[in-house]
Parts: C-alpha cells; sequence; structure tokens
C-alpha cells in the first residue's frame, strides 16, 4: 500500500483528500495543528476503509512545525509516495490593512513551508523513481490581488520550475488551482460568504477527483472545473492593466465584508 501525507487533513480539501485516498486503499500521514481533530479523522478513516493513517500535529507557520514534517518525508523506511502542500489561510483586508506579522507568517505557511516540504519529498521520490506531489495554489494565483495571490503566484510558478526540472524522474508535481471552495477557510478568516454567487462555488471531493484525474495525466497545472476554466481563458486575454482595475472591483463586490 502507498501512502500520502496531506498538510491542512482535518478540513475543506484537505479532508477530501484524505477521504478520497482512505477510499482508494492509501495509507495516510495527516497533518494540521490540532491533535484531537487528527485523531478523530484518523479513527474514521481507518474504521471505514481499514487503512493506516498515522496523525501528526504541526504548525506550519513555525520552524518546529516544518522541520517534522520534513523529518516525516525524509524517513525512507517508511516512505511517502504522494504529498499534498494543502496547509493555508487568508487574511481579511487590503494591503496595509492586515499586519506585517500576518502578512509574513502567510509566506512562511504558502510559499516556505511548500518549498521546503516538496523538496524534503522529491528527493528520496526521486531515488525511488516515483511519486508525486500536489501544491495547492488557487485562481487567485492569475489576477493580481495582494498577498494571497501573490503567494499562490509564487506556488504555481514554483511548481511548474521543479516539475520542468524532474521531468523523466518519475516525480509528478502539480499545481492545483481552485476557485471558491465551501470549506472552513471563509469562516476562519472572518470572511462573509453570502455575497458570492452561487455558481461559484466549488464542490471539494468533485474537485479532489478533477485534481487526481489531472494528476495521473501528468498535467503539472490543474483548474478542475470547466466554469473557472473558462474564466481564466478570459484573464489570459485581459490587458494587466485592465484586470488589476476588474480584479479590485469584483474584489470589493465578491471578497471578505
Amino acid at each position: 500500500m502507498t501512502t500520502a501525507l496531506i498538510t491542512g487533513a482535518t478540513a475543506g480539501i484537505g479532508a477530501a483528500f484524505a477521504r478520497r485516498l482512505a477510499a482508494d486503499g492509501h495509507n495516510l500521514v495527516l497533518v494540521a495543528r490540532d491533535t484531537a481533530r487528527l485523531r478523530e479523522q484518523a479513527t474514521e478513516l481507518h474504521d471505514r476503509h481499514g487503512i493506516e493513517a498515522e496523525v501528526l500535529t504541526a504548525d506550519l507557520s513555525a520552524e518546529d512545525g516544518i522541520s517534522a514534517v520534513e523529518r516525516r518525508l525524509a524517513d525512507r523506511r517508511h516512505p511517502v509516495d504522494l504529498l499534498v502542500n494543502n496547509a493555508g489561510f487568508g487574511n481579511k483586508g487590503r494591503f496595509l490593512e492586515v499586519g506585517m506579522a500576518d502578512e509574513l507568517t502567510m509566506l512562511k505557511v504558502h510559499c516556505e513551508a511548500v518549498l521546503r516540504l516538496t523538496a524534503a519529498a522529491a528527493g528520496p521520490m526521486r531515488d525511488r523513481g516515483r511519486g508525486g506531489v500536489v501544491n495547492v495554489a488557487s485562481v487567485a494565483a492569475f489576477v493580481p490581488r495582494g498577498t494571497y495571490g501573490a503567494s499562490k503566484a509564487w506556488v504555481v510558478q514554483f511548481t511548474q520550475g521543479a516539475a520542468r526540472d524532474l521531468a523523466g524522474s518519475g516525480v509528478r508535481l502539480m499545481a492545483l488551482c481552485p476557485g471558491f471552495v465551501r470549506t472552513e477557510f471563509h469562516e476562519r478568516a472572518g470572511m462573509g460568504t453570502d455575497n458570492i454567487p452561487g455558481w461559484m462555488w466549488l464542490d471539494a471531493d468533485k474537485l479532489v477527483s478533477a485534481a487526481l484525474a489531472d494528476l495521473a495525466r501528468g498535467r503539472s497545472v490543474s483548474v478542475p472545473d470547466p466554469r473557472y476554466k473558462a474564466l481564466m481563458g478570459v484573464v489570459k486575454l485581459t490587458p494587466r492593466g485592465l484586470l488589476g482595475g476588474l480584479t479590485s472591483r469584483t474584489g470589493r463586490r465578491y471578497g471578505p465584508r
């Protein structure tokens, strides 16, 4: 049986990955900050699917947390075959309205942790000649919308570059770029969602199915829904200056209140 390690595993997209991978027969390493929720999730997945679910409590905004996950990924006696870098969060407010400490924490979780954990996983995977890494980004990566969008743009660019560097090694890397997904993300950030149109919401379980299919196809970027594929097609054709104004107005209309 293969093993998948998922960060941010207890809710939202991370929990959907855990459910799907457990149902497919993969053992799991579940990573998050809340030990009680991790243990409850591990027990449920073990009892339902008969897989082994290991719990690793780690805060990826802290050095100790990143280091703990790095050590687990580097353990060649118990190899990880698939890494899902899903941990992340949003900050409510525009630039200069969010404290610098919170901005830097976001960069540590979205960028430094993703870089270090990808490297820790990809080395042993390359040596074995097989493995996969899914780095969860966002469609916000493709529009100019502050630190969150910029950090996710970094995830996309980094993942695509690493995928090219590891081409032919047996290691697949993919950036997953969802749109709005019904998770705890907005609630934790104190963001209202009543003003977001219903058609913009995605189902986490369907998103994960599409993402895993794209990973199997060898894609380095996955936008797993026709609606958002169409929107990103429009974005590519829109001049950057005009796009900045549009995304600013859209953010005020559909963003946090």
